[in-house]
């Protein structure tokens, strides 16, 4: 069957995480916890096809409020799908892009007053049902800080991305800065081989290692007395 996720067609089979499939077809979904219910990076939207989607659990219960469910908010990462059916989902970030460009001013009020009171009214209960979880043994702080620790870097390039996305007028300065940062680098890398005479390198920006020197610096002089 395919799925849409953030309008672009996904293949996938009953049984499948919103989660899995989004990385499979890397479409924009956060997965800074690795998937433990923790972060609310993963949060979606279903704009079509809930009810051939699993019924929400008690992770979704208490970090998501019920006006955001009303809306279609779940959490990818712990829901999966039940049967065939037509299913489109959008996620956080493409949700506040499109409502962004759209310039839609009462969409984007609405949005960051209801983020904001799921934040508020529902943190304290998910953090009872994260500590309830580590207890019971269904959650284990080592396990979870390594996938925090290996979904880091992952996040970061999904933040970068999804504000040049949103912001497309910021990518000619972001090249820039890029290039710049470059270009610094490659000359101290090969300032430094060159009075070294080599003997001294530093890795270039671009991963290629710098000019090395083939003469060297200081050279023999054979001066002789008649």
């Amino acid at each position: 069957m395919i799925i849409s996720v953030n309008d672009k067609p996904c293949e996938a089979q009953v049984g499948d995480l919103l989660l899995k499939i989004a990385q499979n077809h890397k479409c924009h979904i956060g997965y800074l916890c690795g998937g433990n219910g923790i972060c609310q990076s993963c949060f979606v939207y279903v704009k079509e096809g809930s009810d051939c989607l699993s019924e929400p659990g008690e992770e979704e219960k208490v970090f998501i409020s019920r006006e955001l469910m009303q809306e279609g908010g779940r959490l990818a990462c712990r829901t999966f799908i039940r049967k065939e059916g037509p299913i489109k989902v959008l996620s956080r970030a493409e949700n506040l892009r499109r409502i962004v460009l759209g310039l839609n001013v009462p969409g984007f009020i609405t949005y960051a007053r209801s983020i904001g009171d799921n934040v508020v009214n529902q943190l304290p209960g998910g953090s009872v049902n994260i500590i309830r979880r580590v207890r019971e043994g269904r959650l284990s702080p080592g396990d979870t800080l390594k996938k925090i620790g290996s979904g880091l870097a992952p996040a970061s390039l999904f933040a970068v991305s999804s504000f040049l996305d949103t912001f497309p007028f910021m990518q000619y300065p972001a090249d820039l800065l890029s290039g710049a940062v470059k270009g610094i680098a490659g000359g101290a890398a090969n300032a430094i081989s060159a009075v070294s005479g080599g003997l001294m390198q530093l890795p270039c920006a671009c991963g290629s290692c710098c000019e090395t020197r083939k003469d060297p610096v200081i050279e023999t002089v054979t001066i002789s007395v008649k």
